[in-house]
């Protein structure tokens, strides 16, 4: 790995250093990570697993993320917030996910939260899509050591949330699911993906 955060694979290609080799992680930093997304369901999958994320590795998470679709009903939140008692200890007996009572119940809260969302607001797309920080707040050169581990719009949207009785959504976390649902562009200069993330963010229509 470069000094600038960068490696090169075996195929040639110029990353961000933290996917590694692992085919898995270089395909979701290749194709998913920083890509804008506008569906509520998969945006509540991508706020509930970088929760689950907290305190683990993200290929931990990644490698685990089909049981975890399975387990939460695809993360179709109207359905996770029907979720009761028998539902967290068949999840807790779940060796395909995290087993974590905290973060189990945490999941079937926000669903219930987010569909009090969607009702106030029209969509979780367009709730979280407000955050979105501003050009003069970015780093001027994207490069390792410039990655923000949180930010004022991710305090901001984590502040937000607690208020609205979300869990698991401290800035932190809010932030890493800014990086992956594409409010931010935190592929480095010299990544062979910086440019084309850029263009689907610039293409991309904001739902309001």
């Amino acid at each position: 790995m470069s000094e600038d955060g960068l490696l090169t694979g075996a195929d040639g290609v110029t990353r961000c250093w933290w996917c590694g080799e692992a085919p898995d992680y270089v395909a979701y930093h290749d194709n998913e990570w920083g890509r804008p997304v506008a569906d509520d369901v998969r945006l509540f999958e991508k706020i509930c697993l970088e929760g689950f994320q907290s305190g683990l590795s993200w290929l931990t998470i990644l490698r685990k993320r089909e049981n975890f679709r399975a387990a939460f009903a695809g993360f179709d939140f109207e359905k996770i917030a029907e979720f009761g008692e028998a539902d967290v200890e068949r999840l807790l007996q779940d060796t395909g996910i995290v087993r974590h009572r905290r973060k189990i119940e945490s999941t079937i809260n926000n669903a219930k939260r987010a569909i009090a969302l969607r009702e106030e607001t029209g969509s979780l797309a367009a709730y979280f899509w407000r955050f979105e920080p501003d050009d003069a707040d970015r780093p001027d050169r994207m490069w390792k050591h410039s990655v923000p581990g949180e930010t004022a719009a991710s305090k901001a949207l984590s502040k937000d949330l607690k208020k609205r009785g979300w869990s698991f959504v401290g800035p932190t976390t809010a932030y890493a699911f800014m990086q992956a649902m594409g409010q931010v562009n935190d592929h480095l200069e010299g990544c062979a993906f910086r440019e084309e993330i850029e263009a689907a963010r610039a293409a991309f229509k904001r739902p309001t």
